[in-house]
């Protein structure tokens, strides 16, 4: 029978209350419209990988599958490849970590870790606080779990401890304690902004003392434009921690290996959870790193990612002042993004396809917050395009600025 004579089905009745609240961010919207060549896209933080010596890595990658295949290719523990896991440990170190293998699990990126760890510890209908803004990949696992999200506000020197306590203090007086703490602490998604030092022990003093745990979410923190590595959280409080990192960032995206550090308790429900989502974590993509950190200065080469990423930042910022000094922006000492704010009457998600006319693209600052917020800014994302690219597409965005004004004004 062909099968163009059944009938259609709506299976959206069937979904789960949790399929339906799977949406698509605003970010993976863009990608579409932002991989067409013509337009310079301020969208994405892809990695840019163009300093990556891949001849040498494939050489060495053909060697680890010449002598290893069999096991790369194989089934591997839930809680992930050990060597690894002891490489993860020392990187951590940098920043001021002690911990043990045994408290490390591998997985498939950190946004799978904090599916899991949302999993874990929170019941729909439960509150968790997160910053404001917040990283939309980690937004949408939280609405897709029904969590009850509660913004606590930043500043130029990032989560503002009277604002978490605050917030803290509200939710248990109302008889519902937030489940955890989500923050970017370190040249953060979206806002660019970094935590400041003198902040860190008071924001883990304040979750100690409300018995919320600490998700520390670290993709950028070896990408600080000086070479500075700011303290972690985690030592400040072991077992009140749990911290998340990734070798997308420091290494390259397509393996799609993360890590999640936590206390031995958490750690075992954790590798439960693991096997139960994915059987184990992919062993030739856990061998393929563990032999790129082994055999290659990878220290070397993320402090050429540093120098890169300075000189694009830099790149934004004159730009930003050039074609748009009516707005505010952030000043990052590291990482991908600036937050740009503007002045009243542009509503970036508005103005949104007019840009993509222009042929540049970004995204509205309203995907970063769970209520309606944000319309008024948009993350910069200098990372990828090459400086005269970033340019360009920010003189472009001036263009439409500068339209949505006339159009309004025309109103």
């Amino acid at each position: 029978m062909d099968s163009n004579t059944h009938s259609h089905i709506d299976w959206a009745p069937a979904f789960s209350a949790r399929a339906q609240n799977l949406k698509i961010s605003q970010t993976r919207a863009l990608f579409a419209v932002a991989s067409r060549p013509e337009v310079v896209s301020l969208a994405g933080g892809m990695p840019n990988l163009k300093d990556l010596p891949l001849h040498d890595i494939a050489r060495s990658f053909g060697t680890l599958f010449d002598q290893n295949g069999a096991t790369a290719m194989q089934y591997g523990g839930g809680q992930g490849y050990e060597a690894l896991r002891e490489q993860i440990t020392d990187i951590m170190s940098l920043e001021g970590i002690s911990a043990s293998a045994a408290n490390v699990t591998i997985t498939c990126g950190s946004q799978h870790a904090l599916d899991l760890v949302t999993q874990l510890f929170v019941d729909p209908g439960e509150p968790i606080l997160v910053e404001a803004p917040s990283y939309v990949g980690a937004l949408s696992v939280f609405h897709s779990y029904q969590c009850d999200v509660h913004h606590v506000l930043m500043d130029d020197d990032g989560l503002i401890p009277e604002a978490l306590e605050e917030a803290a203090t509200a939710l248990e007086a109302a008889g519902r304690p937030a489940k955890f703490l989500y923050t970017v602490p370190n040249f953060h998604n979206p806002g660019g902004m970094t935590l400041a030092e003198t902040r860190r022990p008071q924001i883990v003093e304040i979750c100690a003392r409300h018995g919320i745990l600490i998700l520390e979410d670290n993709p950028y923190g070896l990408l600080g434009f000086d070479g500075h590595l700011f303290p972690a959280l985690q030592p400040l409080n072991p077992e009140g921690i749990i911290y998340l990192g990734s070798f997308s960032k420091m290494f390259a995206p397509g393996f799609r290996i993360g890590w999640v550090l936590a206390p031995k308790q958490i750690t075992e429900k954790l590798v439960v959870a693991n096997e139960t989502a994915i059987l184990c974590p992919p062993m030739a993509a856990q061998m393929t790193i563990s032999t790129y950190l082994r055999d290659f200065d990878w220290y070397g080469q993320v402090d050429k990612f540093r120098v890169m990423y300075r000189g694009r930042a830099r790149a934004a910022l004159e730009a930003l002042a050039k074609f748009l000094p009516d707005c505010t922006w952030t000043q990052p000492k590291g990482g991908f993004y600036t937050w740009v704010h503007f002045p009243s009457g542009i509503n970036t998600w508005d103005m949104l396809p007019r840009a993509v006319q222009n042929l540049v693209a970004y995204v509205s600052g309203s995907a970063f917050y769970t209520d309606g917020r944000g319309t008024d800014y948009l993350r910069i994302a200098y990372c990828y395009p090459p400086e005269e690219e970033i340019r360009e597409g920010i003189r472009r965005l001036a263009v439409t600025v500068a339209q949505e004004k006339e159009l309004n004004g025309a109103k």
